[in-house]
């Protein structure tokens, strides 16, 4: 008997809601307001000790609602989906469409070298094989051939800054042991980072009606990315030379500039923001598409996220009222 009256009325409580929810009664009205403070919420777990709370899930990320446009100035009329995201604060300033799957183009291109730097190693010696040939019409080469040698470092240069679907490729297969066994880990490494609205079929993002993202978890995937120096560098670069060898031993050269416009000087960015690097990505059913890192006057960093934007141009413009939302 006594037992039940120390019986912990709040572990009764949670019991009945779950007992609510799970045994399809009419939806009940759940008090339970996401707080890092509370020792109960929709985000966060409580033990049998009253005085025990495990950390929240989300107390390291931005969280949000599919839309945030209130008190903004951007135009997105003509993009599919956008957000900006303050990492430092955990904010999202901006967002539409944040849940939205779409297909991603080269922007897939970062979780392919998030997949590189966490499971391989920069001075990995890869041997092109013919798997790696990409045939799509129109998809950017770095003229990688079978039986070519480069390094993993290389080959993530040759990715991030031109956009090379062949060095993707001869990454995927070299880590993968396929394509198909790369873009299991690929789906893995998402599912991880909590990015589980997106489904990845190929390491370059070359159309295909099964490989789709949203902005949000490309903010996931993006911003365990920038956790790592290499890949921070490789973004922030205008201009790559190096030198390989083919299946002889014959000295190859690859001699490529960045795709992004913002780092070529095409296109400014806001007053007081500095766009330190990103992945821009292009395909027919993709759209136009841009991730960046920027930073403000005091160094603090912001993930932005365009997908679907109607023409180049129009892309960076939008980006650029984007950013402006930093100081607005």
């Amino acid at each position: 008997m006594s037992g039940v009256k120390c019986t912990n009325k709040l572990y009764l409580s949670f019991l009945l809601i779950c007992l609510f929810v799970f045994t399809g009664c009419s939806s009940p009205k759940i008090e339970l307001a996401y707080s890092l403070n509370s020792n109960i919420s929709a985000f966060s777990v409580i033990s049998n000790n009253i005085d025990t709370k495990t950390d929240a899930f989300a107390q390291a990320i931005c969280v949000g609602n599919v839309n945030k446009t209130e008190g903004t100035v951007v135009n997105m009329s003509k993009a599919g989906a956008a957000a900006l995201f303050d990492i430092n604060s955990r904010n999202i300033i901006y967002s539409k469409n944040l849940h939205q799957r779409l297909q991603p183009a080269s922007l897939t291109k970062v979780l392919t070298a998030l997949v590189a730097l966490e499971e391989g190693n920069p001075d990995d010696i890869i041997k092109v094989t013919a798997e790696a040939k990409v045939t799509e019409s129109g998809a950017t080469l770095c003229g990688l051939e079978e039986g070519d040698t480069l390094t993993m470092n290389q080959a993530l240069h040759a990715l991030l800054i031109s956009s090379a679907n062949d060095a993707a490729n001869a990454i995927a297969i070299h880590l993968g042991g396929s394509i198909d066994g790369f873009s299991v880990m690929m789906n893995e490494k998402a599912r991880q980072l909590g990015a589980t609205n997106s489904n990845f079929v190929n390491p370059h993002g070359l159309s295909h009606d099964d490989h789709y993202t949203t902005v949000y978890d490309l903010y996931l995937i993006f911003n365990q990315a920038i956790q790592h120096e290499n890949f921070n560098e490789i973004i922030h670069m205008t201009e790559y030379q190096t030198e390989y060898q083919d299946r002889d031993g014959v000295v190859k050269e690859m001699d490529f500039s960045t795709t992004n416009l913002f780092l070529r000087g095409q296109y400014d960015s806001p007053n007081k923001v500095t766009v330190i690097g990103g992945k821009t990505g292009t395909t027919n059913a993709a759209g136009n598409c841009l991730i960046l890192l920027s930073k403000d006057t005091s160094g603090n960093p912001y993930i932005s996220v365009i997908l679907k934007s109607e023409e180049r141009a129009m892309l960076y413009e939008q980006m650029i009222d984007l950013l402006g939302e930093i100081y607005n």
